[in-house]
């Protein structure tokens, strides 16, 4: 693929509601979105040796604030800007073209900043297969039409709150829910759910890293209450205590904060720090290295899942089709566009009956709609080869 430009877009939108974590509140989604624009021929354009004009969309999964990790939107904006991009016009304009497959080679001079490369290779291999005609599914080794949907609850005010807003998306037929959990909020709106949903409930738990080791007798009273799984309960960069604590409990460890690419994965493994991986494709630094992940946990026995950071349309279509391959044995939280926002930037992802189905257009299988997401921007700029 040439690529003659790149946009780089700012928008914010509003949740229906606060989204509270452990480290903190969000009420709002600031998304620094990637738009590639370039030409494919050959193979790549479906036999057109003239060569034919696409673009691609990807979605920088970086929170406002660096709070999650050490990347954040304005920061990825500027590294996508000064470095990344000029990157690819460079290595373009050396070989004649650059592909979604080494889009990962051409950034690796640049240290870190996983979620802003994350979001160009996502945009190039975008635009790459709807030259193609190919979808990102099937690209990705998909085996299934749909996905079972889950839902991520965040932290309530109270746990009367707690227990009508998980009603609720029972009643809507998600398949599995998550609670948010921290430090004086566990155990005991953890215990209020189980009993008023019965054991039927897939349940798991997300503490985002807020406990140390010396909190392990509170996290063993969780063993009580049959959950699927306990994310990352200590700090990411602890693989040794992860293990250390994966022997004192009965509910498997799942890592997400610590898997940050696949040898941090393979470690994990090896360490047996973990019993479940959750796979964040920006995390690791795009959905190629995030297929690698896959793979390497399904050859270890290692169940996976697709985790969600409240996405827009975009990546919420990718994430759909990442969780489609055949080692994500657990319900992600790839949930129905309107958990999040009335309105997305795309046609809505609908979950129906506990799934969403898995989009088969080409390339992403959606693209925004212009009059929404001129609503929703706040900058834009173009960046184009010298």
């Amino acid at each position: 693929m040439k690529i003659t430009g790149v946009e780089l877009r700012t928008v914010r939108m509003p949740l229906v509601s606060p989204f509270e974590t452990s480290f903190g509140v969000q009420r709002e989604r600031l998304a620094v979105l990637v738009r590639v624009v370039g030409t494919v021929s050959g193979a790549a354009a479906g036999g057109d040796r003239k060569g034919r004009e696409v673009q691609g969309w990807g979605e920088c999964v970086a929170m406002e604030a660096p709070l999650y990790n050490s990347e954040y939107a304005a920061g990825s904006l500027e590294v996508l800007r000064r470095y990344l991009v000029p990157l690819l016009f460079r290595e373009v304009e050396r070989t004649g073209g650059v592909t979604a497959e080494n889009v990962e080679s051409v950034l690796a001079p640049v240290v870190g900043h996983r979620m802003a490369k994350g979001a160009l290779e996502m945009a190039v291999l975008d635009a790459q297969l709807r030259g193609s005609g190919t979808s990102f599914a099937s690209y990705l080794g998909a085996v299934r039409d749909t996905v079972p949907s889950g839902v991520s609850v965040g932290i309530q005010p109270s746990v009367n709150a707690l227990l009508d807003v998980v009603g609720e998306y029972v009643t809507q037929g998600y398949a599995r829910v998550k609670l948010k959990i921290r430090p004086g909020w566990d155990v005991v709106p953890v215990e209020a759910v189980r009993n008023r949903f019965g054991d039927l409930l897939a349940l798991q738990v997300d503490a985002n890293a807020a406990y140390s080791l010396a909190d392990v007798r509170t996290l063993a009273r969780l063993d009580e209450f049959d959950l699927l799984l306990l994310e990352q309960p200590l700090a990411r960069d602890d693989l040794r205590q992860h293990a250390e604590l994966a022997t004192r409990l009965r509910t498997p460890v799942c890592l997400d904060e610590s898997i940050t690419s696949v040898r941090a994965a393979a470690d994990a493994i090896a360490l047996r720090a973990c019993r479940v991986v959750n796979i964040k494709a920006g995390r690791v630094g795009g959905y190629l290295t995030a297929r690698r992940v896959h793979d390497l946990c399904l050859a270890n026995g290692v169940p996976v899942w697709c985790g969600g950071m409240l996405e827009t349309g975009l990546g919420r279509a990718a994430n759909a089709a990442l969780a489609a391959l055949p080692g994500f044995t657990l319900p992600g939280d790839v949930s129905g566009s309107d958990r999040f926002y009335e309105r997305d930037i795309t046609e809505p992802i609908v979950m129906d009956d506990g799934q969403v189905a898995v989009p088969t257009g080409a390339g992403l299988g959606v693209e925004p709609i212009k009059d929404v997401l001129e609503r929703f921007t706040v900058a834009t700029e173009w960046v184009q080869a010298d």
